[in-house]
């Protein structure tokens, strides 16, 4: 199958390149009119607590997942409507979100807001459809990238309980880092792969004073964001006492000549 990264539907915005000298990509959904953008960001190092991490060369989303695009891969909006519901047909059960019993936002906003109260798990699986939408390898990042990533975004120009009336707002509001990427402190916290027990998400929320929105701002997920899910097991999927976490995701950057085609 040929990468959509390779094809039109990927296609780099010189104006705001020569404007910003950032070098960025506005994605469409395969099957779908809902649109990302993202930034290239080269490769680095950043030392934390004494320990040096490699950056790889990487694209990132310059804004968090909204609900526009959580949307079409929770109600299978890039299929043909006959083919959606694929869960309850018993395909593809295990990479689609079981379908949430109240409105997922809580009502603080849909079109343009953050996507939030999802877990870990669900940040992921998104990522794997999304990879496998586009051709590409897409993942939420690692803590050490997250850190690096939100370089010197300032908690005074972020969704924070100082300002944000207890409320998501919608992305791309405030002004972006010196990367190009928006909201990475504030509005939702966002998830970051770790080896550590319990998932944990980054750079504090709309809830949290803006001193406690920073770089290295972190939450452990604790029993109380579900607790009021009566499944037992509780959901994989869903957070049912969470509204302040949400995601981005990076995609890796091929080495150099490797083929843009996937069989």
């Amino acid at each position: 199958m040929l990468s959509v990264w390779a094809t039109p539907l990927v296609t780099p915005c010189a104006a705001q390149a020569v404007e910003t000298g950032l070098e960025t990509k506005t994605v469409r959904v395969p099957g779908t009119t809902v649109e990302f953008e993202m930034v290239r960001v080269p490769a680095s190092s950043i030392e934390i607590e004494g320990e040096l991490h490699e950056i790889p060369a990487m694209w990132v989303a310059t804004e968090e997942v909204t609900w526009d695009l959580y949307d079409v891969y929770l109600y299978e909006l890039d299929k043909p409507e006959s083919e959606r519901d694929s869960a309850k047909k018993g395909a593809d059960a295990t990479t689609r979100p079981s379908k949430p019993y109240v409105p997922p936002d809580r009502g603080l906003g849909h079109e343009g807001y953050p996507a939030m109260g999802m877990t870990i798990h669900a940040a992921e699986q998104f990522c794997d459809w999304l990879g496998e939408s586009t051709g590409t390898r897409c993942r939420i990042p690692t803590k050490p990238e997250w850190v690096y990533l939100a370089g010197d975004a300032s908690s005074e120009r972020s969704w924070t309980r100082d300002n944000a009336d207890y409320t998501t707002h919608p992305v791309g509001e405030m002004p972006a880092n010196s990367l190009g990427l928006h909201d990475m402190l504030g509005n939702v916290a966002e998830w970051v792969e770790t080896d550590e027990r319990r998932p944990i998400a980054m750079g504090g929320s709309y809830k949290e004073p803006a001193d406690e929105c920073t770089p290295t701002s972190h939450m452990q997920q604790k029993s109380s964001w579900n607790a009021s899910d009566p499944q037992i097991p509780k959901s994989k999927w869903w957070l049912a006492d969470c509204s302040w976490v949400g995601f981005r995701f990076v995609i890796e950057i091929e080495e150099e000549g490797a083929d843009d085609e996937h069989e």
